[in-house]
């Protein structure tokens, strides 16, 4: 279970946060005045991803759509920072763009597209002064508050043939769509409702060439700047889920020892099989912790692991939001009837945890990159 004390997630600020997590996922609202207060903690500003990610475990323990929302400024700015310290300024604006409270998100994610970074459905046009962007991206988190949205596409007459285009759209005031752009209303999920990861449609958008991030070929890659993706994506949005799973296991632990058996007259917290149950949840999530920080800690030590890499990283995550499943699957077991009302803090972290299937990379994919690294490439 993390522990880790943060400088700016206080016991004040984190208890404001969790007395709003209720009402936001009722009302289907996003999470401005959490917003608010974590930047006006200094929540936003970049740091080594050790650090963040054990942040960020902590917040999705009190609020999880709150966490996973502000993932998605977390991990561009951690591209920015893991690409700088390789020696690679070209992002260093945006390092210092959220330094001076700027707000990032991730327009990446596309309807039907199942390679991912390897290809998109967005149509990329050079145009004078840079590149217009027309597709349509989806689970745009973060839609009714960025400032700058980190988006692909692919470019047909690229120099040298079809290449793919990342670069970052910008808009002047929070909510108010640029040119090109348009965020629709159409966030109504399960869980993870404060999010608010609207559709974001896009009709030339503009990106001047002075935001455009990367060139890269069509297909997988090992360019720093997708290694640099990967490795802050998957790992924050594992230690969300870890999150999700630490309060879980609290609020089984919290019923079982709360809960009275009629036919013993015992407290549940005697009960052998429940003690099991109990004991086997926390076994699953005690393995979360090292797995997550050992690699968080040696992308900020520059660890070289190769070609090992993505199976670790996608690795990780994977077990992370498949362990987070289980432990809170565990406590809505131990809570018995009244984890089950649609009130309970448990009902919703039930409701939330669902999401870790949806997020890249999914179980086959995973399963297949494990498999490459291990047996090769696949012969067709």
């Amino acid at each position: 279970m993390a522990t880790q004390e943060s400088r700016a997630l206080t016991p004040e600020l984190l208890d404001g946060i969790r007395s709003r997590a209720a009402g936001y996922d009722r009302d289907n609202a996003f999470f401005t005045e959490d917003l608010d207060a974590l930047r006006e903690a200094g929540y936003l500003a970049p740091r080594p991803l050790l650090e963040t990610a054990r942040d960020q475990r902590l917040l999705a323990a009190y609020a999880p759509a709150t966490a996973l929302g502000i993932n998605m400024h977390l991990v561009w700015t951690g591209v920015a920072r893991v690409l700088h310290e390789r020696g690679d300024g070209s992002l260093d604006w945006v390092l210092r763009d959220a330094e001076a409270g700027e707000l990032f998100a991730f327009g990446n994610s596309e309807p039907g597209n199942d390679l991912v970074l390897w290809d998109s459905r967005t149509r990329v046009d050079a145009v004078e002064g840079g590149f217009a962007f027309t597709g349509t991206k989806i689970f745009t988190s973060l839609a009714p508050a960025w400032t700058r949205l980190g988006v692909f596409g692919r470019q047909e007459d690229g120099p040298d043939g079809p290449r793919l285009v990342h670069g970052f759209l910008t808009r002047d005031a929070a909510g108010s769509d640029a040119p090109g752009v348009t965020t629709l209303d159409d966030w109504d999920t399960l869980g993870m409702r404060a999010t608010q990861s609207n559709t974001t449609r896009l009709e030339g958008a503009f990106v001047p060439d002075e935001r455009i991030s990367r060139f890269l070929p069509i297909g997988p890659n090992a360019d720093p700047f997708v290694f640099a993706i990967f490795a802050n994506f998957l790992l924050l949005i594992g230690s969300v889920y870890a999150g999700i799973a630490d309060r879980a296991l609290v609020l089984g632990v919290e019923a079982t020892r709360r809960r009275t058996s009629m036919r013993t007259g015992l407290s549940y917290a005697q009960d052998p099989d429940l003690r099991w149950r109990v004991a086997d949840a926390a076994l699953a999530l005690d393995a979360l912790a090292p797995d997550l920080e050992t690699l968080a800690a040696d992308v900020d030590g520059l660890v070289n692991h190769g070609g090992d890499w993505f199976r670790k990283l996608t690795g990780a995550k994977h077990r992370a939001t498949e362990t987070a499943r289980y432990v809170v699957d565990q406590a809505m077991r131990l809570a018995g009837g009244g984890g089950y009302g649609a009130g309970s803090e448990l009902a919703r972290l039930q409701r939330d945890v669902l999401a870790g299937i949806y997020h890249p990379s999914d179980t086959e994919s995973v399963h297949s990159t494990v498999a490459t690294n291990l047996l090769g490439a696949l012969e067709l």
